[in-house]
């Protein structure tokens, strides 16, 4: 029989079953994806140990008591039924309502708190990433579309920085102990500038690697920054946050780390420019500089030292000159005012002195005893002294007689 035939006879016999063909059923969602064109909702139920694919169309999708989101636990009721074109059988499902969060959530709720205080997702220990990487080592699977990607853009923006990859799986139970092993590996490189660790989109299963401990763990110690590109825009794991810097895809991370070439020459260009700038300030402060110190030398040099005092000298000796001139101005009118005080004061005194002399004068010649003479007396004179009396003229044998106008020696008769 043909490929067709076999999956209508198992449809057949899969819609014979009555216990399936009005289920309810709880489990974990995984994987959800709103399709815009036909409004339908796809997405698979799981528990611990089994998944199944499911479908909800527009017309159920429109009396939704909610729209799920992964890790949500929810219940459905629906029917189960084959897809002819693949042979694949899925849930149909009719409708849903709230069960609660997922185990698998919860758990990475606990450990995404853990790790948040133990300060892995500190926005202080994110590190710069190199303008230009010497080497890039890229954890991730070697048959990947996400080392496709990563190839493709590293390509077209700067192929002269070398890529090392380090092959590890990126999907099952090997996957987180592989990656945390392949960024210790990177690590040991002495080379590299920048580790990129990614996988392309995929369900949250397929990315749940990325949010083991030990994965987040090798990211946070790694002492080369590691920029993370895992699944698409809308996917977050414990790796993202850990990273120094997180991508929305794989060939964002590419984008991220590898420089376009005109991007570097305009940042070359930008460089120049800006060390010209920086040159020419240096060179005009340091010219500004020079001025300032040789206006300050000649301010201080003995040249302008020695004009400076001998223009100080010049300006006492003025001032010392008109001072002297002042002061002796000053001198001559002082000496003329005592001289004319002193003239005054001779002429009175001499006035004074002649009028003295004119009355001492006149007493002696009042008390003169040759103006007695002029009244008819006369003086005697012995041989040794004038006599007054007429004993003392007895007994002197000559005598001397002065009169007015002459003298006379007359002889005393006994």
């Amino acid at each position: 029989m043909t490929v067709s035939r076999l999956n209508l006879l198992v449809a057949e016999a899969i819609r014979k079953e009555p216990r399936i063909r009005d289920v309810m059923v709880t489990g974990e969602v995984s994987g959800f994806r709103h399709h815009l064109a036909s409004g339908h909702w796809y997405f698979s139920l799981k528990d611990e140990e089994s998944a199944i694919s499911c479908v909800m169309f527009r017309t159920n999708t429109l009396r939704a008591a909610l729209r799920p989101r992964d890790g949500q636990n929810v219940t459905v009721t629906g029917y189960v039924d084959v897809y002819p074109k693949n042979g694949s059988y899925q849930l149909y499902v009719t409708g849903m309502r709230d069960a609660g969060r997922g185990d698998m959530y919860v758990r990475l709720e606990e450990l995404k708190r853990k790790l948040l205080a133990e300060g892995l997702f500190d926005p202080s220990r994110k590190r710069t990433l190199p303008m230009l990487p010497r080497k890039v080592a890229v954890v991730t699977s070697p048959s990947g579309a996400a080392l496709h990607d990563i190839l493709n853009v590293s390509g077209m923006r700067c192929p002269s920085v070398p890529i090392v990859l380090i092959p590890v799986t990126v999907q099952g139970d090997t996957a987180a102990a592989e990656i945390a092993a392949g960024i210790r590996t990177a690590n040991g490189m002495t080379d590299v500038d920048v580790i990129i660790v990614g996988r392309g989109g995929g369900s949250a299963e397929d990315l749940w690697c990325f949010n083991d401990e030990r994965v987040a763990r090798a990211v946070a110690e790694s002492r080369i920054p590691v920029v993370s590109g895992v699944g698409h825009e809308i996917d977050t794991t414990l790796c993202d946050l850990a990273a120094d810097v997180r991508a929305s895809t794989p060939s964002n991370a590419a984008e991220i780390v590898f420089p376009a070439r005109k991007e570097l020459t305009d940042r070359t260009a930008l460089m120049r420019q800006g060390l010209y700038r920086a040159q020419r300030d240096v060179l005009e402060r340091m010219a500004q500089k020079i001025r300032d110190c040789s206006a300050a030398l000649s301010l201080v040099s003995p040249e302008r030292r020695i004009a400076q005092l001998i223009a100080g000298c010049q300006l006492m000796r003025e001032r010392m000159n008109h001072a002297i001139r002042l002061r002796m101005e000053g001198g001559e009118g002082a000496v003329r005012e005592s001289r004319t005080h002193l003239d005054y004061a001779m002429d009175r005194r001499m006035e004074a002195a002649r009028s003295g002399m004119e009355r001492l004068r006149v007493r002696l010649e009042t008390l003169n005893p040759m103006s007695v003479l002029d009244r008819g007396y006369a003086v005697v004179y012995g041989p040794e002294h004038l006599v007054t009396r007429a004993e003392e003229a007895r007994r002197s044998s000559a005598l001397t007689v002065r009169f007015a106008d002459g003298r006379v020696d007359v002889t005393v008769k006994p």
